[in-house]
């Protein structure tokens, strides 16, 4: 029976203390302490009621302490941890903006960091600038040739801008404008491949950083390709687009000339017919005029001689086809 009281005791007495120091982490308060960081215990009581990591806290209490950064106090840390922010990023990239000499405050580096952009890898793009590659980047010279380059842009983090700056894309885009641009306005494709350095130059010059979150170092032309011989497509294009109109203008001619032949030969055969309905009425108005007084007999015999001698002289001028 003591026994049994004695493990029962034992047993309250260690979930007792495992209670105890999770609510109240001594041994992180001691590690505070020594390392010269005042916070109470109560405090970390209260970390833990408000469910916030003390361990987290403590750590970046510890680590600004250490680097020199005065401003930097548990509420703070405490409040951006609440908001939804990253506390050890927050505190990694102020020391290491100390140490840059670079002019980073807590606030503006707590709102870096609630706006969603990695706070420390901005300071080190700042420290370190980085390289970003356009896509395959095409414009035409005014000689017609196509050009294809890829530039490489060095940007550095521009710390004052990060929040509500334009990011990397808006930075390729510009430059991808800049580059036609340039090679849009060159005479010839030739001075584009001579001298690539006069593109990097004219699009510096434009500021093309303006309102990003980065500051543009440097441009550099990787690489030129020449493409297609636009001019030469455009003037082949337009050849065709008028040997298209001058074929249908054409067609248009000999429609309207097979339209004119048949009209005319239409007006031959009623020519042709009133001819005929004329030759008709000759007999009658022959004998009308036997009758009349008005024909004698010499008169006809006339006529029928003239009418001889013009059909020879037409079979003389018009052979029959030898029969098959």
């Amino acid at each position: 029976m003591v026994v049994t009281t004695i493990v029962l005791i034992s047993v309250a007495l260690l979930i007792a203390l495992s209670v105890f120091f999770y609510y109240v982490p001594f041994f992180l308060w001691i590690s505070a302490r020594v390392s010269g960081v005042h916070i109470s215990l109560m405090q970390l009581f209260l970390m833990r009621i408000r469910k916030v990591p003390a361990s987290v806290i403590v750590r970046a209490l510890i680590e600004a302490h250490k680097a020199g950064l005065n401003d930097v106090n548990r509420d703070d840390l405490e409040a951006h941890y609440l908001a939804g922010g990253n506390v050890e990023k927050v505190v990694h990239a102020l020391v290491s903006a100390s140490k840059a000499n670079i002019d980073l405050g807590f606030k503006m580096a707590t709102a870096i960091d609630l706006a969603g952009r990695d706070v420390f890898q901005a300071v080190q793009m700042s420290v370190n600038p980085k390289v970003i590659e356009t896509p395959h980047v095409t414009a035409v010279a005014k000689d017609g040739i196509q050009l294809i380059a890829i530039a490489r842009v060095t940007v550095r983090a521009n710390i004052r801008q990060l929040v509500g700056g334009a990011g990397e894309d808006t930075v390729l885009a510009r430059v991808g404008e800049g580059i036609v641009s340039s090679i849009g306005s060159s005479e010839s494709h030739k001075q584009v491949l001579e001298n690539p350095d006069n593109i990097s130059k004219l699009v510096l010059r434009k500021g093309l950083d303006s309102g990003t979150a980065f500051e543009i170092l440097s441009i550099d032309i990787a690489d030129i390709d020449i493409g297609k011989n636009i001019g030469a497509a455009l003037q082949i294009d337009q050849a065709q687009a008028d040997k298209n109109i001058a074929q249908a203008k054409a067609e248009e001619r000999r429609a309207m000339a097979i339209a004119l032949e048949q009209e005319m030969r239409a007006k031959a055969q009623e020519a042709r017919a009133k001819v005929i309905e004329a030759e008709a009425e000759l007999p009658r108005a022959m004998a009308q005029a036997f009758i009349n007084g008005n024909l004698g007999i010499m008169d006809y015999y006339k006529m029928k001689n003239i009418e001889s001698d013009t059909n020879m002289r037409q079979n003389i001028a018009n052979p029959p086809a030898p029969a098959k």
